[in-house]
């Protein structure tokens, strides 16, 4: 797919695929009747590493790098996480909103001319139903099936939502309401909400 096609996605499908010591992600466009389409991007996070670098690709195979995100901090709580393309060019960056955070996961992403973007859980007894999930003994590690949603919005208008669809598999549906957005750091802001969440 060209860039200028890439760009122009309204909504993309994001699928977490669980492995043995792996989460991989594939990112899809969206058929009109709500079907995956043609994959866009694939990354992979290993399960018990550091959560700070993630790098997406074109397919599988991982020959060709598309975009990324890295960390500027490690181990930070409110960490900055900046996405770049293949050779290190900035595209973006976001950041979670740790003291908003306390009640509802907030994040700010910020494109380079179009200023900051703010995303939070729309459903705030969802929210704090995923904090009483994390301390309930022997369920905390099972996934928090109940699905989630963000909107993102600047200047009171919504530029992108991220849905996460029932099931034990994590599924998302990314709406872009905005067609400034760069779709790489888009993406790279939907995979984060759920690779970096508990961070």
């Amino acid at each position: 797919m060209d860039f200028s096609t890439f760009q122009a996605q309204q909504r993309l499908l994001v699928r977490q695929r669980v492995r043995l010591m792996v989460n991989q992600y594939e990112v899809h466009t969206a058929n009109p009747d709500g079907s995956e389409g043609e994959l866009v991007a694939f990354a992979q996070q290993k399960r018990m590493a550091f959560k700070e670098q993630v790098t997406f690709y074109a397919d599988d195979r991982k020959e060709q790098p598309l975009f990324g995100f890295k960390a500027r901090q490690r181990l930070d709580l409110a960490a900055t996480y900046d996405v770049t393309d293949p050779g290190g060019q900035p595209i973006g960056n976001f950041r979670k909103d740790f003291k908003a955070s306390l009640l509802a996961s907030t994040w700010h992403l910020e494109q380079p001319g179009l200023g900051v973007t703010t995303g939070s859980e729309r459903n705030k007894t969802v929210a704090i139903l995923r904090r009483v999930w994390d301390f309930i003994p022997y369920v905390e590690s099972l996934p928090f099936a109940w699905p989630y949603h963000f909107d993102f919005t600047a200047n009171e208008q919504e530029t992108f939502s991220v849905d996460k669809k029932f099931g034990l598999r994590d599924r998302y549906v990314v709406e872009i309401k905005d067609p400034r957005l760069d779709r790489r750091l888009v993406i790279a802001q939907a995979v984060a909400l759920d690779a970096l969440q508990h961070r």
